[in-house]
């Protein structure tokens, strides 16, 4: 997708379609007015026959003559002064929905004139592009027919006199973080099959190729023996697929700058191992490397905008499988760390290769460590689908991630790190278990991962809930690939 602004007279600016506001109140935008008096009050009429009431996400889809324009898209932007970010969501994605059903090669956005407090025009040019730029994502790479591509490729959205250089850099970010939260979602998207912990490595050194700012290297099985990761390696010994860890830098700022370190779950499938999960929807055991896609989808993003500061992504991938060489319940096994591990499930098994890969951030001296994952059920079922759950060691790094998440409009919540929670994990025969049992289960996850990140301000996000949806529209979200891309563009 092609963006651009203009702050032209609206007659002035060639479009196929032209996309404005209406309130509930039955008000109009400075901007539906100018059409309005073009369309010879067409706007205005459709509002006092009840045709056009401006609920949230509504549209109507009409026809032009004598009009700069072919096409008018009227969407409903709900009560003026109730306007959030939510509501600019549902505009926008409603506003997508048709126009890339339609055959307009272009459209010229009017959403300038909405006003959200606290939000300045960058932000708004920010948000629509990613907005509109997911809109547009298709997952269609294993269809045998491919569908007809959309016919828009030209989004014109209009702003102020003043405001062109904010406009530019706001549009061309968006659409960055859109397209690094469209790679996550193909990778997520991508059967187990196909997306094994080779093919993840394959993609990281692939995105290397795309954008040289990019750095990628590959640690095999025999290198992470030789280190010493021996839970990683744990979780993978029962598959045919080999694990891998990969290590992709980005430097936007002086080499002896402190990166801020992010790191993915990559468990390409997850069967729960000898803790066999039920079959019931184990397909979606493909998503279980969602932490994973979104640390390279961020990365691409970062590779995209170039902002000054230095950025090292480590994903941890395996398949968990049950086999004759897999491990069992009461196995034990060394961590890079020197802990050990008493494995009382097997299908806790992402904090088990997450372990090693915190641990192996050290190395880089970094000024931060976020850690990605689609951790746990108990995380579901306390925050549902809406919020990604947040656990930290440093309560400004926490802050800094729940900030990034509203500015992104992509949110978390925090959830306490109390050391009471600790004593849960507590073994008879290692350093520590595996599983602290039912009673917060989301934290005492946490708790696990928090004894490898005693070194460095480190936060854990939890996306079990955020990473994919289920049910007709099953697929990944790509999320928390804006947030993380906030959070970062912030730092810098």
């Amino acid at each position: 997708m092609n963006f651009t602004f203009s702050s032209q007279s609206l007659t002035t600016v060639n479009a196929d379609a032209i996309v404005v506001p209406v309130y509930e109140d039955a008000s109009v935008s400075p901007a539906a007015a100018e059409v309005d008096n073009i369309c010879g009050g067409l706007i205005r009429t459709l509002i006092d026959e009840g045709d056009c009431k401006g609920k949230v996400g509504s549209t109507l889809w009409l026809p032009l003559n004598n009009a700069p324009w072919k096409r008018l898209l009227i969407v409903g932007a709900g009560k003026s002064e109730e306007c959030n970010d939510a509501t600019l969501r549902k505009v926008l994605t409603a506003t997508i929905k048709i126009l890339k059903e339609s055959t307009a090669k272009s459209a010229l956005f009017c959403l300038g004139d909405i006003t959200i407090p606290g939000r300045n025009t960058e932000w708004l040019g920010a948000f629509a592009s990613e907005t509109l730029e997911s809109g547009m994502y298709q997952f269609t790479e294993l269809k045998s027919k491919q569908p007809e591509p959309a016919a828009l490729t030209n989004i014109i959205v209009h702003t102020q006199e003043g405001q062109e250089a904010a406009m530019t850099h706001a549009l061309t970010q968006g659409a960055a973080i859109a397209r690094g939260a469209a790679t996550a979602k193909t990778l997520a998207n991508l059967p187990g099959n196909i997306c094994t912990p080779t093919y993840l490595a394959d993609k990281a050194e692939q995105l290397a190729t795309e954008y040289p700012c990019l750095k990628t290297q590959v640690l095999d099985e025999a290198q992470m023996e030789q280190l010493g990761m021996g839970s990683l390696l744990a979780v993978a010994q029962g598959s045919e697929q080999p694990a891998t860890l990969v290590v992709v830098s980005y430097q936007g700022a002086a080499p002896d700058s402190q990166p801020h370190v992010l790191v993915g779950k990559g468990i390409t499938f997850d069967t729960g191992g000898i803790s066999l999960k039920p079959g019931e929807a184990m397909d979606e055991m493909k998503f279980d490397m969602c932490g994973a896609a979104s640390v390279l989808g961020t990365l691409q993003a970062i590779a995209e905008i170039q902002p000054k500061l230095n950025v090292v992504g480590i994903i941890a991938c395996a398949e968990n499988m049950p086999g004759g060489r897999a491990i069992k319940p009461g196995d034990i096994v060394k961590s890079l760390s020197g802990q050990t591990i008493e494995i009382l499930n097997t299908d806790a098994e992402g904090r088990l290769v997450l372990c090693d890969a915190l641990t192996y951030a050290e190395r880089f001296n970094p000024a931060s460590v976020v850690d990605i994952a689609t951790l746990t059920g108990a995380c579901v079922i306390a925050l549902g689908a809406h919020a990604t759950g947040l656990l930290a060691n440093d309560d400004a790094l926490a802050d800094e991630l729940l900030s990034a998440g509203q500015l992104a409009g992509d949110r978390a919540w925090r959830l306490p790190l109390w050391d009471e929670y600790q004593s849960q994990l507590d073994s008879n025969f290692a350093d520590m278990q595996n599983i602290g049992g039912r009673p917060g289960g989301t934290i005492t996850a946490a708790c696990f991962l928090s004894r490898f990140a005693k070194n460095f301000k480190w936060a854990h996000l939890d996306i079990a809930g955020t990473a994919w949806n289920s049910g007709k529209e099953k697929g990944a979200t790509g999320r928390p690939v804006p947030l993380l891309t906030r959070y970062l563009l912030n730092k810098a």
